[in-house]
């Protein structure tokens, strides 16, 4: 492809007003329906109406739990036997109601930066279903061995180290965790939760899901506490209860053992589709269609008005034509969908933030591969509109198939028409695969929760699935570039 050619095909471009209208009208068609569905939308923040505590690093999360506790001065140490692990459902003949513990119930020993629901802590831990684990500061998780019993947690200025043992004697390291800026006087103790046990089914054009509070209880014996102040007392709190006072948990000490129940979860908070920040972008559907026509009648017109001879004319080497209208579709596109979403993602997310949904809090690196990545989908979608539209020669045809092939995916997944295989199966293999770079929402595996499309996750990592666009488009060109090769116009 030469300059000369690029310059053509632009000049062709930019000439053509309508369709530099149809370009601006794409940026600003992205902005204002992003607009309009924020200004529509109600709601509030967290559970229990109240806005859901902040972790150190800024994400929401679930901060609830029993914690029998005591000060621990700079250095010390906890170590615990776990001898009895018990849950049930707080419902009467809820799902749950065995007394197997929900699976990731957790009892053992914490280290908190005081007891305010969202301070930084380590812990290590016994659960119901995945054995020992070391967590801090709730997104992290460390996995232990699957049989101990045995717990200890040591803290070394802002460094916490968590063992384990199945006999008190030999110790296995679980992991290690630096909580910066960790004061020198900090809450330990003993501490039981068990999240909500949770059940996700996905019908036909619909999705229902099922939720169960539970209760776990924890027998402790063996208690070695070292660094707390000489004669201190052990005190019974449930962190995080809502509303404050309420406790569905407790604490029996006697004979050196310690029976503790608790209910809730320490962890990240994983939210719906509602809240993800790809929501602010929904008028990338608009603008798509918008520059899916643009990208077709840049190639298609010269068909039915039978340019096309003039311009292979001018120009013999044909994919030097067809690579040159790609790079000026790609460029064009990917410069409107840069600055709409730059614009729509900051303007939407603060309506929404005035009008009670409080979008999951993200990185600012994640907003950039999100708006980034929002103008390479518009940009690609785009060139396999053209690309589309020299195979076919038909301006309408080649608009529904791209559309179709893209967008239509999309929404089947992401709606619950489909099952969960298949609609995460076409998310693997179709153009729509694509839509995963908007994703905003992580997944945690120290979280039960349905990932699958219906509740906004994705099959693929985002630059993955955009990756699945890329082979499509570069088929698409390949055929499309045989195509105009072998063909007399």
């Amino acid at each position: 492809m030469t300059l000369s050619t690029l310059r053509a095909e632009w000049t062709k471009f930019r000439t053509v007003r309508a369709w530099l209208f149809a370009a601006a009208a794409a940026a600003i068609l992205l902005v204002l329906f992003g607009l309009i569905g924020a200004s529509g939308s109600k709601g509030s923040s967290g559970s229990g109406g109240g806005a859901a505590p902040i972790g150190p690093d800024g994400e929401s999360v679930n901060d609830r739990f029993y914690f029998v506790h005591q000060p621990l001065a700079k250095d010390g140490s906890l170590t615990v036997r776990v001898t009895t692990f018990t849950g049930r459902s707080l419902l009467s003949g809820g799902p749950s109601a065995a007394a197997t513990p929900q699976p990731w119930a957790k009892a053992g020993v914490i280290i908190k930066d005081g007891t305010t629901p969202g301070s930084a802590y380590a812990a290590v831990m016994l659960t119901g279903g995945h054995g020992v684990r070391m967590q801090y500061n709730y997104t992290e998780d460390v996995a232990g061995p699957a049989d101990a019993s045995w717990l200890r947690l040591t803290r070394t200025g802002d460094t916490i180290t968590g063992d384990a043992s199945s006999d008190g004697t030999m110790w296995t390291l679980v992991g290690t965790a630096r909580l910066p800026g960790l004061p020198d006087t900090v809450e330990c103790g003993l501490f039981v939760a068990s999240p909500f046990y949770e059940q996700f089914e996905q019908h036909l054009g619909g999705i229902m899901s099922n939720a169960d509070p539970t209760v776990a209880t924890a027998t402790f014996d063996s208690l070695d506490v070292q660094g707390v102040p000489s004669g201190g007392t052990w005190n019974g709190l449930e962190v995080g209860a809502d509303p404050p006072g309420q406790s569905t948990g407790g604490f029996d000490a006697s004979g050196g053992r310690y029976t503790v129940s608790g209910s809730g979860n320490i962890a990240p908070v994983v939210p719906g589709p509602e809240r993800s920040i790809e929501r602010t972008l929904v008028g990338a559907f608009i603008a798509m269609t918008v520059l899916v026509v643009v990208a077709v009648l840049f190639i298609t017109t010269e068909y039915r008005r039978g340019l096309i001879r003039s311009t292979l004319t001018a120009n013999p080497k044909r994919n030097d034509v067809l690579a040159a209208k790609a790079t000026v579709i790609a460029a064009v596109t990917f410069v409107v969908g840069l600055i709409g979403a730059a614009v729509a993602l900051p303007l939407t997310s603060r309506i929404m933030r005035d009008n009670g949904i409080s979008l999951a809090q993200v990185s600012s690196a994640t907003e950039v591969r999100v708006v980034v990545g929002t103008a390479a989908l518009l940009a690609m979608t785009a060139v396999f509109g053209l690309a589309l539209g020299t195979i076919l020669r038909r301006s309408v045809v080649a608009i529904a198939a791209t559309l179709v092939l893209t967008v239509l995916p999309y929404l089947f997944t992401v709606s619950g028409v489909l099952p969960v295989a298949a609609a995460t199966w076409v998310l693997r293999v179709s153009p729509a695969a694509a839509f995963a770079v908007q994703q905003g929402l992580r997944a945690y595996p120290q979280v039960d929760q349905a990932y699958t499309p219906a509740f906004g996750f994705y099959p693929l990592a985002p630059w993955a699935g955009f990756a699945v666009l890329c082979a499509w488009t570069a088929v698409a060109l390949g055929v499309a570039a045989y195509l105009l090769r072998r063909r007399d116009i």
